[in-house]
């Protein structure tokens, strides 16, 4: 059977270039899911919102502390992915101290949506949001997902019980051995 492929979308960054000069020397980026996932091993998380408690205070930690772990057991990159633009994940990743965990900004909602796991958070005031998970991705295939259960629109939260750090770093050594 042929793992699922991420879906093809573009993902709107914002790299760091000194040329610009200024206190702001940032420009726009598009990135492609072929350029950000291919020919390489990333794991990604996507998660509910930045500057949310859960996610600011153990699901983004957790991956930024094993991130070494991840990088000996072969992996290339960890990104985190939430439905926030590319200025929000640039501060809530300063105001955490993540150095190493690749903020990918989901602004739109666009890869969420393509994998399914776009749900509505209206009554908390969050507009459409990331479903919580983990996954593997090799070469843009999808080899393996933690996705937190009951997937559905407006729950009261998001647990983070299957798709934190430890649970993709044993799945993860289980498969080196």
């Amino acid at each position: 059977m042929t793992p699922e492929r991420i879906p093809d979308v573009v993902f709107h960054t914002r790299v760091r270039n000194e040329a610009l000069g200024g206190d702001n020397p940032f420009e726009w980026k598009d990135v492609t899911s072929a350029e950000f996932f291919g020919g390489r091993r990333v794991v990604l998380f996507g998660v509910p919102g930045a500057f949310t408690p859960a996610c600011s205070e153990h699901h983004l930690p957790g991956f930024e502390r094993h991130y070494d772990d991840f990088r000996a057991l072969g992996v290339d990159a960890v990104a985190c992915l939430s439905v926030n633009d590319a200025f929000v994940m640039f501060q809530w990743a300063k105001s955490r101290s993540i150095e190493k965990v690749f903020m990918l900004p989901d602004g739109n909602g666009d890869f969420s949506r393509r994998m399914g796991l776009l749900v509505e958070r209206k009554p908390q005031g969050m507009g459409m949001r990331s479903w919580r998970y983990s996954m593997v991705v090799e070469d843009g295939a999808i080899v393996k997902m933690f996705v937190e259960p009951g997937v559905r629109d407006n729950p009261q939260g998001v647990g983070l019980t299957v798709s934190n750090a430890e649970t993709m770093l044993e799945w993860l050594r289980s498969r080196a051995g």
